[in-house]
């Protein structure tokens, strides 16, 4: 494993066990020998389930088996490997997810559309399925409802640092737990969620309801990152609702205002884990916020921000803490969404260096310079024909990007 990001938090938070989850690791040797990288995850019964999964058109076998199962809305198991990603692996893949669905229906004793799947790794390579279902009947015997950080790092491929995330909320009266788990370093531009993150919830809320919740929340999070503009075949977000915490009324609609503090709970520990993701940027050493106000709609105001988070050019100058903002003038230009190249303002570091479209007269580059140097960079850019507006997230681009997936099949 690469040596920890800069960015990291200083620790995993303390995850409390949650009434219907239980979690087994095991070093299994899918791909490397001496770290974890199967994960079981037992889920009690009743449990609801939702989940967006990637747009690719070469997706993942384990995310066609997920897209039919979510269709039933109940979950049993959750099976996980890191190493492989089963991606472009044709009918071994799809045989593979099948053996692997039906080896956890015999521990568990249920339907195989109540077991959940997911793989991580390289593409292209047929999974060894055995050494997968093999590892299974080990880890239900060492199932813990306290292997939080233990099922974070079983899921890691490039990451350097286990990534988790808990909340409570009010729910009728009653106090819900949410926990949540994600991976993801590389091959980060979502088109759904990123490429792994589990989120768990003891509250008792049906799967109809569940995903209307979790879309807009994943909108406002995992898909508003990116790292390198490369969508993940991979990409699963499942949410799990076990309905073992403490009682409270039946929820039955979305828009129910009882749910209120639960979907902005929900949001905020989606958006968490989603900067973690940031954070951990292959060879990242900034941690990005770009916000574009001033457009034609939200919409537009995502693709002129995701256009500027994407620059290579952008990028590698916030890697060398040079505020060039004609890089980002360019980015704005090349998104193909309306703006007034004559209204154009930019900030970065709450210093406004560029208005009506051209300098600030006598702008003062130090204080941008200083805040260029630092790990936050915060830039901010109205392009002036509406109220639109959406912020991302994103990180540098230094050599270590280039070292880490030069190297990462060898």
């Amino acid at each position: 494993m690469s040596k920890i990001s800069p960015l990291a938090p200083e620790r995993f938070p303390v995850m409390p066990p949650l009434a219907g989850v239980r979690l087994s690791t095991a070093a299994a040797g899918i791909r490397y020998k001496g770290r974890t990288d199967v994960l079981l995850v037992e889920l009690g019964p009743g449990t609801t389930v939702a989940g967006v999964l990637t747009k690719s058109k070469t997706a993942s076998a384990p995310v066609g088996w997920c897209r039919t199962a979510l269709q039933g809305g109940v979950a049993r198991a959750l099976v996980v490997n890191s190493g492989n990603a089963n991606a472009f692996t044709g009918r071994r893949g799809e045989d593979a997810v099948s053996q692997t669905a039906a080896a956890a229906v015999a521990l568990m004793n249920c339907p195989a559309t109540s077991i959940f799947t997911a793989s991580t790794g390289v593409i292209g390579q047929p999974l060894p399925v055995e050494i997968l279902t093999g590892a299974l009947a080990k880890l239900k015997k060492n199932l813990d409802a306290s292997a939080w950080e233990a099922a974070a790092g079983a899921i890691m491929t490039t990451d350097t640092f286990p990534k988790g995330a808990t909340r409570t909320a009010a729910l009728d009266g009653a106090t819900v737990t949410i926990n949540g788990i994600a991976k993801g370093s590389g091959m980060i531009a979502p088109d759904m969620a990123t490429m792994l993150s589990f989120v768990f919830t003891d509250a008792a809320i049906p799967a109809k309801v569940l995903q209307e919740l979790l879309r807009p929340a994943a909108d406002q999070s995992f898909n508003a990152i990116t790292i390198d503009s490369d969508t993940s075949t991979s990409d699963t977000l499942l949410l799990f609702a076990t309905g073992q915490g403490p009682a409270h009324d039946p929820v039955t609609d979305a828009a129910d205002p009882r749910l209120d503090g639960f979907r902005a709970e929900l949001t905020d520990l989606l958006m968490d884990l989603a900067h973690q993701v940031v954070r951990d940027g292959e060879g990242a050493t900034k941690f990005v916020t770009v916000t574009v106000t001033g457009a034609e709609n939200a919409r537009a105001a995502k693709v002129i921000a995701l256009s500027i988070a994407n620059s290579p050019l952008v990028k590698t100058a916030i890697a060398g803490e040079d505020a060039n903002w004609g890089r980002i003038v360019m980015a704005v230009g090349k998104a193909g969404e309306a703006a007034d190249r004559d209204r154009l303002a930019i900030v970065i570091g709450g210093t406004l260096i560029a208005e009506r479209g051209e300098a600030v007269e006598g702008y003062d580059e130090t204080p941008v310079a200083a805040h260029m140097k630092g790990e936050n960079i915060v830039i901010e850019v109205d392009v002036g024909v509406g109220n639109g507006q959406f912020t991302v997230w994103t990180c540098d681009l230094t050599h270590g990007y280039i070292d880490i997936n030069a190297d990462y099949r060898s």
